[in-house]
């Protein structure tokens, strides 16, 4: 089983930036403990991480047929990024939306998700802990679906 991690706008800064909201994780430590928590669970674990909306969308584009699931953080993008909403939808993976702070309980723009909708669940204020939740549940999700490779997600 394969999973991509999709890192939106600024978590490459994930440990400098407003570490009182988004912790001192760097993003090389989180991409680390997600790739071991991974193979603990038989899950290949790979990452992206851009600032650029469509390189998000692209990643979204090519992880068909190669990835089982995907787990994104789509930063800032989440609350306006009709483009990167549709490309969940279209690829038709399985999307979990992660955010390591509790957007509802941020400013009022932040609490309104538009992928949210597309994506099979959707975790939020645990800070790291989220992304390994997500993988804790993909582990439980594909015994249930039966998926065992990228092939069956074309």
């Amino acid at each position: 089983m394969r999973v991509l991690v999709i890192n939106g706008p600024n978590l490459n800064l994930l440990g400098q930036r407003e570490p009182s909201v988004y912790g001192s994780t760097s993003l090389d430590h989180l991409v680390s403990m997600l790739k071991d928590h991974g193979k603990d669970l038989g899950i290949q674990v790979d990452h992206v991480q851009s600032n650029s909306e469509g390189d998000i969308i692209d990643a979204l584009h090519n992880a068909r047929g190669r990835y089982d699931g995907a787990i994104l953080n789509a930063g800032a993008y989440t609350h306006y990024s009709y483009a990167i909403r549709d490309a969940v939808a279209a690829v038709k993976l399985p999307v979990i939306e992660v955010h390591i702070s509790n957007v509802y309980a941020r400013e009022e723009f932040r609490s309104r998700s538009v992928i949210a909708p597309v994506c099979i669940g959707q975790i939020s204020g645990l800070g790291v802990e989220g992304y390994l939740l997500a993988l804790d549940y993909f582990g439980k999700y594909f015994k249930q679906v039966g998926q065992t490779d990228g092939d069956d997600n074309t």
